[in-house]
């Protein structure tokens, strides 16, 4: 018999395919979202059920199946830096008593949480401390300190993609009894030493991640050509000044064209925090020194003051590239930042899609599903490209759960021994790497969905 799982908040299906590699068998998901919810469904023949309230909360409580393995990506949004941060005063952040009533309920061997890093944050102390304390009080052994796990830093032989996504996972491995609970056990997980070595601007997103370089994909990614005519505004200054500094690379702070030539200091500038009179100081002294260059751009490329606020601020974090279209841009409501092609910053579910300077068009949906580590054969069927983004932006990395997983058997394969020597032995002899290309039950599916 298999060693089982269940997949709450379960989204597209990030939890699912790690489980999968392990050999191990889905017996019941629940996502809220209708169109991940299908996503879900078509890839891994699975029904991705609604509510979890139906089957914690109601009077008439619908049932869960018996367990091995608890996996959730409980809503971040409460803990974000990008919400309101209102934790679990927000409904969304209650769900971990969901998962506490099932943890109870059916006493699963093991429980992997995947969450945003700020929820370990100064902010949200109260709620770590709850969340730690009653998974203990459950019988789990559960470190108290944060595991904190990105896949650009797994490296690509043990599953990694060049996506800085940091995540905390909190794992606990269910002890034999109460009396056994280790209250204070801070035991951190571990990745293996051979993780050490990799240096993460080792990356080359380029050759790193497989690109789906057909016509079609250049045509329907390409970028629009008043994005790209400001991109080649910007190019101009970023070639000519580096000819000027003799090479030197552009200055860390971003560069603001609002700031250049005779503009106005309105009021609201000399109201603004120290650091904004600092940042808008150093705009105005880098005018100063390179005013001549400065003028000449802005009169040969009337483009940049006709251009909405976010197009007229450039943040280069490129280091030596001589072209901003050697590297990876991005369109950000804070302005068009470039970096060298090493890692692409997490997918978010909002549309600041990478976009391959080189090949001057965005990332596709597939593309962005081998950032997260989805199998080659998933698909996201007919639906909006928008929406794709969205869903792999709220996923989770596979290798990055894969990776926890195999840490986690590390560190308790003395408890599992004793509670549940068939899932110590599937993972243990599992591949280093979770094999992508393995889950027959997508296969099966691509015909439906394509």
């Amino acid at each position: 018999m298999a060693v089982t799982f269940i997949d709450l908040f379960a989204g597209i299906g990030g939890f699912h395919a790690a489980g999968e590699s392990f050999g191990w068998e889905c017996v019941f998901a629940n996502e809220i979202d209708p169109a991940a919810a299908s996503v879900y469904e078509q890839n891994w023949d699975q029904k991705a059920l609604g509510n979890i309230h139906d089957y914690t909360r109601a009077s008439k409580k619908k049932t869960i199946p018996a367990h091995d393995v608890l996996f959730a990506g409980f809503p971040c949004q409460p803990f974000s830096k990008s919400g309101k941060q209102k934790g679990m005063d927000e409904d969304r952040g209650s769900l971990f008593h969901d998962i506490a009533f099932i943890l109870e309920k059916h006493k699963p061997s093991m429980v992997v949480l995947e969450n945003v890093r700020n929820i370990a944050g100064p902010r949200h102390a109260h709620e770590w401390s709850f969340i730690i304390q009653k998974l203990r009080d459950l019988g789990y052994r559960v470190s108290g300190k944060p595991f904190v796990v990105s896949p650009h830093r797994i490296p690509p032989t043990y599953g990694g993609t060049p996506q800085a996504r940091e995540r905390v996972f909190i794992v606990g491995t269910r002890l034999p009894s109460k009396r056994h609970a280790l209250i204070n056990d801070e035991t951190p997980l571990q990745f293996p030493t051979d993780f050490d070595g990799w240096d993460t601007n080792n990356w080359n997103l380029f050759s790193d991640l497989p690109l789906d370089d057909t016509p079609e994909n250049f045509m329907k990614y390409r970028l629009k050509n008043d994005e790209i005519e400001i991109l080649d505004a910007w190019n101009w200054l970023v070639k000519e000044m580096l000819v000027q500094r003799d090479g030197l690379r552009l200055p860390g702070f971003p560069l603001w064209s609002d700031l250049w030539g005779n503009r106005p200091i309105y009021e609201k500038v000399l109201e603004a925090p120290d650091w904004k009179k600092e940042f808008e100081s150093k705009n105005r002294q880098f005018y100063l020194e390179h005013k001549k260059l400065i003028d000449q751009w802005l009169k040969e490329f009337p483009i940049i003051r006709a251009s909405n606020p976010s197009k007229r601020k450039l943040e280069w974090q490129a280091q030596d590239m001589t072209s901003l279209w050697d590297g990876l841009i991005h369109f950000r409501p804070s302005g068009i930042r470039v970096k060298r092609p090493t890692y692409v910053p997490a997918l978010v579910a909002i549309t600041q899609t990478t976009i391959i300077g080189p090949l001057k068009r965005r990332i596709s949906p597939l593309e962005a599903s081998r950032l997260q580590g989805m199998p080659e054969t998933f698909s996201f069927g007919t639906q909006s490209d928008v929406l794709s983004y969205k869903q792999l932006g709220n996923g989770v990395a596979v290798g990055a759960v894969y990776q926890v997983v195999r840490a986690a058997i590390q560190r308790d394969a003395e408890i599992l021994k004793t509670t549940n020597p068939k899932l110590l032995r599937t993972v243990k002899k599992s591949e280093q790497h979770p094999n992508m290309n393995k889950s027959t039950k997508t296969a099966s599916k691509v015909a439906k969905i394509s």
